[in-house]
């Protein structure tokens, strides 16, 4: 059998980081990976040690100052711009290979397309991908017969719940709803009042995990599960009223899946995001594992909550993103992206984060999705309409 091939977009990221990690130690286990095109934004000089690590050939950079710092340096040919995920995927990848896409933000929904196209099954750790271009990923991914592998601890979770009940004989039919776990973020218990006072530095002192500043952001205002929410839709096919989400600070049981019959599986284990990427990386086989195993002796309690939704609501947005459909996913992250942004930059308070998101879904009504061009257009829409209202903000007229 030849070597598995793995093309890693989004390679300086945690995600990133942690799945040459678990390609390490695949490769200690006899498992033979090749690594053979990575993707990064700006960071070249760790893209460069990776790339002399792993042997790889294909290497891409969107940023086009750190392009040409790598001209300097290295003899690799550096794909650079945009568009650089997806040329590398389209130089490189071939039917067969392993596409991990890490990339944060909608600029990994062409190159996720490219690697379907070409054959690639897909190991997903971009929420964007899904929650803006879900209507066209997903027919892509049945029509060329590939399989779509979640990342994320959550989705990971509902896979191996749903997987091992419908290989089984269940059907989707027989689930009566499916429960997404978030920790709470770091103001979880806060009023609303009391976060129009936060800092970038607060929000981004998560209590849990260790994440990039825009998913960090996104985990406090918990937009971060909302994406989640709209994700949970299109890989699993349920609706607004089988997906739900409640607070677990402990972050040990990742998801649920309640059956007709009132029976629960849950999948749980410790905060760690080498467990879902090895899971996707060797499904449906299960090796020993990289990550973190559970202390049973250590655990106490498990608390469960409701997320408030007066408060916090993100949740009530993504469940009517659901039920617009079209281009209102596109709206929802285009909007959320350039507000995260906005707070970053200390332009607009932490709480007018959810303002800015709600207008731009008012401004902008849902339209069909025919083609990456209808994503970014809404996109585009949604940034146009956040801006204009920051720039209001900042002037004192909103």
């Amino acid at each position: 059998m030849s070597p598995r091939r793995v093309i890693l977009l989004g390679s300086t990221g945690s995600i990133g980081m942690s799945t040459l990690e678990v390609v390490d130690h695949l490769r200690s286990l006899g498992e033979e990976i090749q690594v053979v095109a990575l993707a990064a934004c700006s960071n070249h000089e760790q893209l460069a040690a990776q790339a002399k690590r792993h042997g790889v050939e294909h290497v891409a950079l969107a940023d086009e100052s750190a392009a040409q710092a790598w001209a300097q340096h290295n003899d690799i040919e550096v794909i650079s711009g945009a568009d650089a995920a997806r040329e590398l995927v389209a130089r490189s990848a071939q039917p067969g290979d392993l596409l991990v896409a890490a990339i944060v933000g909608a600029a990994g929904i062409s190159a996720v397309l490219e690697g379907i196209e070409r054959g690639c099954d897909i190991a997903l750790a971009n929420k964007e991908t899904l929650v803006a271009a879900g209507s066209l990923v997903m027919p892509a991914v049945a029509k060329a017969g590939v399989h779509m592998l979640p990342i994320d601890s959550e989705h990971s979770a509902l896979f191996q719940c749903l997987a091992q009940r419908l290989s089984q004989g269940d059907t989707l039919d027989d689930v009566r709803r499916v429960v997404l776990t978030a920790s709470g973020g770091p103001f979880r218990g806060r009023d609303r009042a009391s976060l129009m006072h936060v800092t970038p530095e607060e929000a981004l002192a998560h209590p849990t995990w260790s994440m990039g500043p825009k998913v960090t952001i996104d985990s406090a205002t918990l937009v971060n599960k909302a994406l989640e929410v709209i994700e949970a839709h299109w890989l699993f096919g349920l609706g607004r009223d089988r997906i739900e989400a409640i607070v677990h600070p402990q972050s040990i049981v990742h998801g649920m899946v309640e059956f007709r019959d009132s029976s629960v599986l849950a999948q749980m284990g410790p905060p760690d995001m080498k467990t879902p990427i090895q899971v996707a990386m060797t499904w449906p086989r299960r090796l020993d594992g990289v990550g973190t195993a559970m202390d049973w002796t250590a655990l106490r309690q498990l608390d469960f909550e409701p997320i408030d939704h007066e408060v916090f609501p993100s949740i009530d947005m993504a469940w009517d993103v659901i039920e617009q459909g079209g281009s209102a996913g596109a709206v929802f992250n285009g909007a959320n992206e350039a507000a995260v942004d906005a707070f970053l930059a200390g332009r607009i308070r932490f709480d007018e984060i959810w303002d800015c998101i709600r207008e731009a879904i008012e401004m902008l009504p849902a339209a069909p999705v025919l083609s990456v061009q209808d994503v970014m257009a809404a996109d585009a829409s949604a940034r146009d309409v956040v801006g204009r209202r920051v720039e209001a903000l900042a002037a004192g007229l909103s």
